[in-house]
């Protein structure tokens, strides 16, 4: 219970700790904290992520229907195996559920995580995924069912009267496996490989995240809101490189752990608050990692090698404890970030009541965020083909990610987009996927100089081809593409949208550091070189020798060579010295660079365009660790964390000092990304 004192911000002599540090603050929320946790609820409510009643009471039958299944299935086979007609009667099956389903923030047609836990003498490799298979696809109410045996957790995928099921299937230490089972003991794990462990723990999660938040109810709105925000601004996809829904629910989690006392509307700004200021790869963790006498490998990057490579680590409070988020590149790492911060700043507004949680929700514009992308297609003889296909290739984009970023020594950043699209106009089986492109922010590149990806690809195209089920006609083919020439059909309305300004400013400043391949024809004038036309794709390639491998013996797949600049660095110096205007020659670097140099001292203590200002209490960063920007909500971020902390307490394990840099922004060359088709 809430007392009277925790409300008003004052600790009582005992306080529950929630978490492996104390509270960053007990207060509890205002009338207008109330008012903006109506209008949220209201909001969410609106848009649709609540199921109906028909829709949960469908659910719950297809459960009881599946439950059902599993045990007939159990009790045929140990039938067949010989066993006593009392080990048959008694043979028994479980049906568990896990993820945003066994959590309460699931929305309509949502899929549900389940888990089937058998006896030992049941396996999965012919038990599971050949006898229930085969069991399963007989049904007239089973459609799309897809086993996924070779899945770092093995999986199979169906629909059951038109509810998605992800189905699990773990076999413990047990002759006869009661009804009641207690999955959360650790006495399951008894006796089991690596992978049944994988199998169990997202259930054991599921509950332990469940007890070790103070406010059931508002966990489950706040992650609910945020769930929804990281799907419309793109990052919602574990597959790809993001979080996938238990990171979101372990970050949500800890935030409630921070602010025991706050309601979903406080959850939700205090998430966005936290994590701009989290310096990763410091772990976010709900409990401290526990060592058990079964030995299995938990998170421990002192001991493990691997571990500390691990960019965004988010432990699970389940043993064995893990980096749920071990997927997550220095890309999209940059990328949630950019988004967080973005977060942040809506939240400062409607505290301010200066916007309206419609404004977080904006969705975010990725086909015109980037003026470069990789367009991966991927092709197969029927639907059916396509499903495995395309889930293969999905899972190995970030594969793709890792590749380049090795081969360009980071240099080149990847964005992988989580949605798919799919040409009407074809009558093939097919979908695309995209990846933005865009030189790192901040390094310095030697004019003329070449991101050559051609082995990056073929690499990739390799690793993709060495799929186990392969078939005739499944292809994947990867292009270079310009923002201009992107495909119609990726559009919502069937065509491209003008930029307009609203959606323009949506994005800014997430298009930091971001090129145009192939620049505007005053500015190839301003190079004076001479070009080429390459017969092959019709692009314009410079005469002089590149740095590249022979295009002739390149094995590649469709992407060109073209010059990279940056349009952003122009617009300054059009907007500091009007008589630079476009048209006029910018052939001067004098001329550039003076502009440039009047670009930052104008810029010099603001938070500007990649420019970090220094906080105004410069002893509170040395004192908690806390890097900040000049924006208002920070500041107040930084005194709260004065007022809230002790001296000796940073947040948990995750804030240390962060460096405001004072180093002028380098100004950026022209450079160009190479890349090369394969037929």
């Amino acid at each position: 219970m809430v007392t009277t004192e925790a409300l008003n911000g004052s600790a009582p002599s005992s306080v529950k700790q929630y978490g492996v540090t104390p509270p960053l603050s007990l207060a509890g929320p205002t009338e207008a904290d109330f008012q903006r946790s109506v209008a949220l609820e209201k909001f969410l409510k609106d848009s649709g992520l609540y199921e109906s009643k028909e829709e949960t009471l469908k659910r719950e039958e297809v459960l009881g229907q599946l439950d059902q299944i599993v045990k007939a299935w159990v009790k045929q086979l140990t039938r067949q195996r010989g066993y006593t007609d009392s080990m048959v009667e008694n043979a028994n099956a479980v049906i568990f559920t896990f993820g945003s389903y066994r959590l309460g923030v699931h929305g309509p047609g949502a899929d549900i995580d389940t888990l089937c836990v058998g006896p030992s003498y049941v396996n999965r490799e012919e038990d599971f995924f050949i006898i229930l298979h085969d069991i399963l696809a007989l049904r007239e109410e089973v459609t799309e069912l897809q086993p996924v045996p070779d899945a770092h957790v093995p999986v199979m995928k169906f629909k059951f009267n038109g509810v998605s099921i992800d189905l699990l299937y773990a076999s413990i230490s047990l002759l006869i496996v009661p009804e009641d089972l207690d999955i959360s003991n650790r006495s399951v794990l008894h006796n089991v490989d690596e992978q049944t462990v994988r199998s169990l723990n997202g259930c054991r999660v599921a509950h332990q995240i469940l007890r070790l938040v103070p406010n059931v109810e508002h966990f489950r709105t706040a992650l609910r809101c945020l769930k929804f925000w990281a799907k419309r601004r793109g990052v919602y996809s574990n597959v790809t490189g993001f979080l996938g829904g238990v990171n979101w629910a372990l970050l949500v989690a800890r935030v409630c752990q921070l602010y025991p006392n706050a309601i979903p509307s406080m959850l939700v700004s205090r998430f966005f608050r936290v994590y701009t200021q989290w310096r990763w790869p410091n772990p976010v963790m709900l409990c401290s990692i526990k060592e058990d006498e079964l030995g299995f490998p938990v998170w421990h990057p002192r001991k493990n090698p691997r571990d500390r490579t691990h960019h965004m680590p988010i432990i699970t409070p389940a043993y064995p404890c893990m980096n749920s988020s071990y997927n997550v590149t220095a890309s999209t790492l940059r990328v949630m970030m950019e988004q967080f911060h973005y977060g942040n700043k809506i939240c400062e507004e409607i505290e301010l009541s200066k916007a309206h949680w419609s404004g977080l929700f904006e969705p975010y514009h990725f086909f015109e965020a980037y003026k470069n992308y990789l367009q991966v297609d991927v092709v197969a003889a029927d639907a059916d083909d396509l499903r495995a296909w395309k889930g293969w290739v999905e899972s190995r984009l970030r594969q793709l990610i890792l590749k380049i970023e090795r081969d360009t020594c980071g240099m080149l950043q990847c964005h992988p987009y989580p949605n798919e699209y799919v040409d009407p106009c074809k009558q093939c089986a097919h979908c695309a996927f995209f990846l933005g492109l865009q030189r790192k922010e901040g390094i310095r590149i030697e004019e003329g100089q070449q991101f050559d990806i051609r082995g990056s690809v073929d690499e990739f195209r390799l690793w993709v081809n060495g799929y186990n089920f392969w078939k005739p006609g499944m292809e994947m083919h990867v292009s270079h593409v310009r923002r201009k020439h992107i495909p119609v059909y990726v559009f919502p309305d069937g065509y491209k949208r003008h930029r307009s300004g609203r959606s323009a400013s949506n994005n800014h400043h997430l298009l930091q550091g971001n090129e145009e391949v192939s620049s505007a024809l005053n500015e190839e004038k301003q190079l004076k070189r001479k070009f080429v036309c390459n017969g092959e794709s019709g692009m314009m390639l410079p005469k002089r020798t590149s740095s590249s491998p022979d295009w002739q013996n390149a094995i590649s797949s469709a992407v060109t060579a073209n010059q990279i600049c940056d349009e952003r660095t122009q617009e300054k110096c059009t907007s500091i010295c009007p008589t630079l205007e476009e048209g006029t020659s910018r052939t001067g670097d004098k001329v550039l660079g003076e502009c440039l140099s009047e670009a930052r001292r104008k810029e010099d203590g603001r938070d500007g365009e990649g420019v970090l200002c220094s906080c105004s209490d410069v002893s509170l960063q040395a004192r908690f660790g806390v890097s900040c920007t000049a924006s208002s909500g920070t500041d107040r971020f930084c005194r709260g964390l004065a007022e809230e902390l002790e001296p000796n307490i940073a947040l948990g394990m995750m804030l240390t000092h962060g460096e405001v840099s004072t180093e002028p922004v380098p100004q950026k060359s022209a450079i160009r990304l190479s890349l090369k088709s394969t037929v």
